[in-house]
């Protein structure tokens, strides 16, 4: 079984949703953003999803996007991704999920990718930007190495749409909470309940809501439909404003929102 799968279903045996938190790797610096990663899972995060920097950011908010400006300013390379993961899955048993846009994967060469981040302990990807019909390559890769292949679903997504991405996507399916870019919402897109219930038509079983998710009121809104609550820019600004310590007080606070 899919660790991400059975971080999830852990959490549904415990009466609660699954948090999964995402932090860029490299900020404000790599040893920091390690540590950063360590004191979210210690804080209760059941999934890590790390953001390796990309220099166009196409999906990101305004304080994830200067947070990976700085990542990128202070030296970041891709190489660096492997480290982190290789450096975090040694202090914490929890499973670490790449969010990475698909030209770095490109350029690095899939099976080479995949190879690596499977030898540094990852559980698979997230890829934004990339949907299953233009995806065999990693498709293939990820099936040979078992890690799991998360593709997003968006309100927009048509009902053909949705059934490819079901029954190519592994661990769970990132539902879109609202259309546009990450950040946080002060209300939820009502869209997010009908697209969980719309996937769970197509056969998906697992499946996490994001973007827009900032407070634990939130979080517990979305576990009342969702396998899951993703949560970026709030945990982004915590480790900026307050530095690790700020970081995992506000991880706390928001998993304090997934019990049903």
């Amino acid at each position: 079984m899919s660790r991400v799968t059975a971080a999830i279903d852990a959490a549904r045996a415990e009466g609660r949703g699954a948090f999964v938190g995402y932090l860029p790797i490299g900020y404000p610096d790599l040893e920091t953003s390690i540590e950063a990663a360590v004191a979210l899972a210690e804080a209760g995060a059941d999934i890590l999803e790390l953001g390796p920097p990309y220099s166009d950011p196409v999906m990101d908010g305004t304080v994830i996007q200067e947070a990976t400006q700085a990542a990128l300013a202070n030296g970041f390379r891709l190489r660096d991704t492997f480290t982190a993961v290789r450096a975090i899955a040694a202090r914490v048993d929890v499973p670490i999920l790449v969010m990475t846009y698909w030209n770095p994967v490109m350029q690095y060469g899939v099976d080479r990718y995949a190879d690596d981040l499977l030898a540094a302990g990852g559980a698979g990807l997230i890829t934004p930007d990339i949907t299953p019909d233009a995806a065999a390559d990693w498709i293939t890769a990820s099936t040979r190495t078992g890690l799991d292949r998360v593709f997003l679903a968006a309100p927009t997504s048509t009902d053909e749409r949705l059934q490819m991405i079901a029954e190519s996507s592994t661990g769970f399916v990132y539902t879109v909470s609202t259309m546009g870019i990450t950040g946080e919402r002060a209300e939820l897109d009502a869209a997010a309940r009908s697209l969980v219930g719309r996937l769970r038509a197509h056969g998906v079983e697992h499946a996490c809501v994001g973007i827009g998710i900032s407070t634990p009121d939130q979080v517990h809104g979305v576990i009342e439909y969702a396998d899951g609550a993703i949560v970026g820019t709030a945990l982004v600004r915590a480790l900026r404003d307050g530095g690790v310590s700020g970081l995992a007080g506000t991880a706390r606070s928001l998993v304090a929102g997934t019990p049903r």
